[in-house]
């Protein structure tokens, strides 16, 4: 297989483009999911120092603030990044 093969580039140069493009993005995903492992860790120290004061384990108003942020962020979609982002930190409700 060729590059152009791989990347569906109809040229040498914008199968190499492409494939530039899509090692950053490559690297991109890497961090991105590295700071959401960092995001679930601060979160589970959250939880676990309001669980043990007596309080809940999910704060409904500072998910909202959270929800907020991101679809003012990136619009609609950020909401469902958020929800999904909010999911993965507190687990399912």
């Amino acid at each position: 297989m060729t590059a152009t093969d791989v990347t569906g580039a109809r040229t040498p140069e914008a199968a190499d483009v492409i494939t530039g493009a899509r090692e950053r993005i490559d690297s991109l995903d890497d961090r991105i999911i590295g700071l959401i492992q960092e995001r679930m860790a601060v979160s589970a120290v959250i939880q676990e120092a309001r669980i043990a004061s007596g309080g809940r384990r999910v704060n409904l108003s500072r998910e909202m603030d959270v929800l907020g942020h991101y679809r003012d962020a990136l619009g609609k979609p950020g909401t469902a990044l958020a929800m999904t982002l909010l999911e993965l930190c507190r687990g399912r409700i």
